[in-house]
């Protein structure tokens, strides 16, 4: 079973972090869907919005994320734990699978290479988020670093 520290002391700098990254890819989906209204769905044009490539499925997808996102940090406590845990791992898997398509036809997301970097770089800063962000009573976070100390509480 893996071991999520609970009470971290850097749980609200990890949550600011997760909060500027759900900002950015909501500011970069609602700016890519205003851009690229009326453009067919999965467009490969030449669209660009703070430093991305985009179309209305691109602008769409990243929009729902960021929303998910910022909702998890404004709730915050064990749920935000959760959910920056799956966006974080998905993000990342997202940036992976964009690469494996970039030069295909495939390419539904009309992504460039920064897309890829950009998409993987906030997955792993949520993701970090998410593995500090776990809470609990001060009695179980005791408990908790004595067994994973191996002492007795």
């Amino acid at each position: 079973m893996a071991h999520y520290p609970l009470n971290h002391h850097l749980r609200q700098t990890y949550r600011f972090l997760a909060g500027l990254a759900g900002l950015y890819l909501t500011l970069f989906g609602v700016i890519g869907i205003a851009k690229t209204w009326g453009d067919p769905f999965f467009h490969r044009g030449a669209d660009w919005v703070l430093g991305l490539r985009t179309n209305p499925a691109a602008s769409w997808l990243y929009t729902i994320i960021g929303i998910l996102l910022l909702a998890a940090v404004l709730l915050g406590g064990n749920l935000y734990h959760q959910v920056t845990l799956v966006l974080g791992w998905g993000l990342c898997g997202l940036g992976v699978a964009i690469m494996a398509f970039l030069q295909t036809d495939a390419n539904i997301l009309n992504a460039s290479m920064i897309n890829v970097i950009v998409t993987i770089a906030l997955g792993l800063v949520t993701l970090t988020a998410g593995l500090y962000g776990k809470v609990g009573s001060p009695t179980s976070a005791r408990a908790e670093q004595a067994a994973a100390s191996g002492s007795s509480a």
